[in-house]
């Protein structure tokens, strides 16, 4: 049996996890001329059945949604009416039950091990006693805080799908992925692994502050990425797109930030073809989290609350799952970028210079 464990959701004693029996997926390699069809079709799989099971599974790797690249690995279906042996095993168990992510959507389906021996801290922000920026839709209040925390959920379930090990430091056990537009509000939001949240702002990101470095120290060795979640502010008439933020001294987060910014305009190329993506990646040094924080990191804001175009991409469920995919694009194109071994570094000032 394969336990993949999302530490920070509950205490072994009442996690509650569903374990599932392993199976044995095959990895191919594309090769010149290879699609879809052709590379099933020459394992022994039926093409029409298996082609969405495909897609599903390799996503990330397909050029424009659907054509192969020359040399990359593809994971075949399970298709137990194969009338061919399949190439290389790699294991990967049929999934694990993860109760944060809400009832209907616990059961995390692995895609891969791209991200294995990873560690990822993601921050949503706000919550608790403050619920970030609040706005009026259709006659209910909504607040920033839902709509970060949504993305941040949705975003761990790729990156765990991929093998990583996720800390989500600012949680609540009562709100899973939402697959509707009015969030509503609640303020029992918890800072791993059960730490109330204070009311004052400062208290509030020295705690956060706090706990990453402390998990950072304890996994000192092991890749580690922080990635933070916020929903702007500003006037109502001032349509942004999604930023990104990193650190002057930090070539890795420099680098992650690169990646998911460049992610997000080569989507927004193919998908709003007619809309300039206008959306930036540059140094926030000064901000309390990017300042203090150990991890290489990027901090990502999603849109402006209170602007009606930007509300169309935090409020659509699609668009918050469209969002989280590209980031965790993003990480993954960084991660493969990563020299194999990662030098820990010494300490200096509040940063470990090797992670930066």
């Amino acid at each position: 049996m394969i336990y993949r464990w999302l530490v920070l959701v509950f205490l072994l004693s009442n996690m509650g996890l569903g374990l599932f029996a392993q199976d044995s997926l095959v990895s191919i390699v594309a090769e010149k001329g290879d699609g879809i069809y052709s590379i099933l079709r020459n394992q022994g799989i039926n093409p029409t059945k298996y082609y969405a099971e495909f897609v599903s599974l390799n996503g990330e790797n397909l050029k424009e949604g659907s054509q192969l690249i020359e040399g990359q690995s593809y994971i075949m279906p399970f298709a137990p009416d194969s009338v061919k042996e399949l190439g290389t095993e790699i294991d990967l168990d049929e999934g694990t039950e993860y109760p944060i992510f809400g009832k209907e959507l616990a059961l995390v389906i692995p895609k891969s091990k791209r991200l294995n021996g990873t560690v990822y801290y993601l921050v949503s922000g706000h919550g608790g006693p403050d619920p970030g920026a609040i706005e009026t839709l259709k006659g209910k209040t909504i607040a920033e805080d839902e709509y970060a925390y949504d993305v941040t959920l949705r975003l761990a379930k790729e990156l765990l799908s991929h093998g990583a090990m996720v800390y989500i430091i600012v949680r609540d056990e009562n709100d899973g992925i939402r697959d509707y537009e009015a969030l509503e509000i609640d303020r029992d939001e918890v800072v791993y692994p059960h730490k109330k949240i204070p009311l004052g702002q400062l208290a509030r990101l020295e705690q956060r502050v706090e706990t990453v470095n402390k998990l950072y120290l304890k996994n000192v060795g092991k890749y580690q990425r922080l990635i933070v979640t916020h929903v702007d502010s500003r006037s109502k008439g001032q349509n942004i797109d999604v930023f990104f933020y990193y650190h002057e001294k930090s070539k890795n987060g420099r680098r992650l930030a690169e990646s998911v910014h460049h992610t997000f305009k080569r989507k927004y190329k193919k998908y709003q073809p007619n809309r300039e993506y206008t959306g930036t990646f540059s140094d926030r040094s000064s901000l309390y989290l990017v300042k203090n924080t150990l991890p290489a990191m990027v901090y990502i804001e999603i849109g402006n609350i209170k602007n009606q175009k930007d509300q169309r991409r935090i409020l659509n469920p699609d668009n918050r799952q469209a969002m989280a995919k590209w980031i965790s694009q993003g990480i993954l194109d960084d991660r493969e970028m990563e020299p194999s071994k990662p030098n820990p570094g010494l300490l200096t000032n509040t940063k470990f210079e090797g992670e930066q």
